[in-house]
């Protein structure tokens, strides 16, 4: 079958782009005709590996310099596309210019699957995409994270798919309620593997990992860990990942005086063996989708504490059995959480194990088979319409 994947920066880093990836690669493998299409291009290579089969293109190259297509807030609004809500994550990459490529692209389409990755693109293909397209949007965010401006385009257009895929039951349940009819489909996003190496709790080290955003919530997690600190001196914390809050939450380690103990690592490409020699993994998220690093972490045997935010943590985690959830946002349980794990060897260990039995619900070899079965289930609909 022919597969099309939109989406908004192939080229880049983050945990939609590393999932929407694996699952382009596992389809590929699986003999299937995949093509990724990047809107924008802002690097010359992928930061994340490619199946040789899969052909990825871009409808914008922004490599030489972005000037109309990155414009200052105030610029952008005069500029900006028609379809594409104020509210959007990435709102300000859809420029007029933008905006239209991806309308112009969609529309050309008349056959196979299209799916799309996030909800500017989902709003653009469910208005334009062309007849004889069996149109799929994927969600990688609660709906209820979304501002009401996206909330009520969600409810307005999404009925056009022919399946909407979420991430949680917690999400397909708040999509349901919202668009009843609509077809909506839980599936979760895979990791990469399954069989990783394993902590050994040998080291007095916890790692954090995302976006250096608001979403992310390291502001609430560093103030916690330095609680630790005053009564497990020699723990660290590593928060791995880029991003625009990195001059605040460096001058808050700095006011907290815990530049010895935490650090603020940046990109790796070598995640995996950060995680294999930590010994818990710390998700502070104000709200998620699906947590995909905190669950590549519990395939390195890694017991998690976890804010319980919107949605995500409590979908994976059983409290008490491989990991620890606390109130959202509560900065002191989140702290408690984490010296009573990192003061208990034992404890982390039989987490870490009931840990990966639970990370193997989401191993590509049960996940992926799950996408192909429905994918073929819309072609067989879409030709019995056809013949209608």
């Amino acid at each position: 079958m022919k597969i099309r994947y939109l989406m908004l920066h192939a080229y880049g880093m983050g945990g939609t782009i590393r999932t929407v990836i694996n699952q382009a690669n596992a389809m590929a493998g699986a003999g299937h005709d995949v093509e990724i299409i990047s809107v924008v291009r802002r690097r010359e290579k992928t930061q994340f590996a490619i199946h040789p089969n899969v052909r990825v293109s871009a409808l914008v190259d922004q490599r030489q310099g972005r000037q109309a297509d990155s414009l200052p807030r105030k610029a952008w609004r005069r500029v900006r596309g028609k379809i594409v809500p104020r509210g959007e994550f990435a709102a300000e990459y859809f420029t007029e210019r933008v905006e239209k490529a991806v309308m112009d692209y969609v529309a050309g389409l008349d056959h196979g699957i299209l799916v799309t990755t996030r909800p500017a693109l989902n709003l653009i293909a469910a208005r334009r995409a062309g007849k004889g397209v069996v149109k799929v949007a994927q969600e990688h965010m609660n709906l209820t994270a979304y501002p009401e401006t996206i909330r009520k385009d969600i409810a307005r257009y999404y009925g056009r798919f022919d399946a909407i895929a979420v991430l949680t039951k917690t999400n397909q349940q708040e999509y349901q309620r919202m668009l009843p009819g609509a077809r909506i489909v839980q599936i979760p996003n895979a990791v990469h593997k399954v069989d990783q190496e394993r902590s050994r709790q040998e080291n007095p080290v916890v790692v954090a990992a995302g976006r250096l955003v608001p979403q992310k919530g390291f502001d609430m997690l560093i103030p916690a860990f330095a609680e630790v600190v005053r009564e497990h001196p020699e723990w660290r914390l590593r928060i791995f990942g880029t991003g625009p809050r990195k001059p605040q939450l460096t001058a808050r380690i700095e006011e907290l005086g815990m530049t010895g103990n935490i650090s603020l690592m940046g990109r790796t490409d070598r995640l995996d063996e950060e995680l294999a020699a930590a010994s818990v993994y710390a998700l502070s998220s104000r709200f998620e989708g699906l947590p995909m690093v905190m669950i590549e972490a519990m395939t390195h045997a890694l017991p998690i504490v976890a804010f319980d935010c919107p949605t995500g943590p409590r979908d994976v985690l059983t409290d008490g059995v491989d990991g620890v959830l606390v109130p959202p946002r509560d900065t002191e349980a989140l702290a408690a959480a984490l010296k009573d794990v990192v003061a208990d060897r034992r404890k982390r260990l039989e987490m870490g194990e009931a840990a990966v039995v639970t990370s193997r619900a989401y191993g590509p070899d049960v996940v992926m088979p799950q996408w192909a079965d429905l994918f073929a289930e819309l072609l067989r609909d879409e030709r019995v319409d056809h013949q209608r």
